[in-house]
């Protein structure tokens, strides 16, 4: 039979070391005890890290570019969907890469008014200010 085992003493002050801790600083050379505590101690749950880490990635930004780009696609003129696509959204301006010259000059001299008009229709004015077309 097995002897019991011994019952765990309950953690001590940050002044006083266990035995295990100061075996360890001998051992070491060094007694690494308070950065050990100090590098326990900087844990932070993933709920207080995340929403500083989503706001470092632009991800609503990107949700708003990918929702524009799907209602382009079904609001607008198939026939200017197929020369145009928005290829992004930065401070109310919306930019779109045009396929060619020709269907350039048809776009910026007959349509943009009413695209504009469609997509802050859809988005709301405050969202898309202005569209800036080019052959891309």
């Amino acid at each position: 039979m097995l002897p019991p085992l011994p019952k765990r003493t309950p953690p001590r002050g940050p002044l006083q070391r266990s035995a295990r801790q100061r075996i360890l600083a001998q051992w070491r050379g060094a007694d690494w005890t308070p950065l050990e505590i100090a590098q326990t101690s900087c844990a932070r749950s993933a709920g207080d890290v995340m929403p500083k880490l989503f706001s470092g990635l632009h991800i609503e930004q990107k949700r708003a570019e990918i929702e524009v780009v799907q209602v382009w696609n079904n609001l607008i003129d198939p026939t200017i969907v197929a020369h145009a696509q928005p290829v992004g959204l930065r401070k109310g301006t919306l930019f779109v890469n045009v396929d060619n010259s020709t269907w350039l000059s048809e776009i910026v001299r007959y349509r943009r008014k009413e695209i504009l008009d469609r997509l802050q229709h859809s988005f709301g004015r405050e969202m898309i200010t202005r569209i800036s077309f080019r052959v891309g």
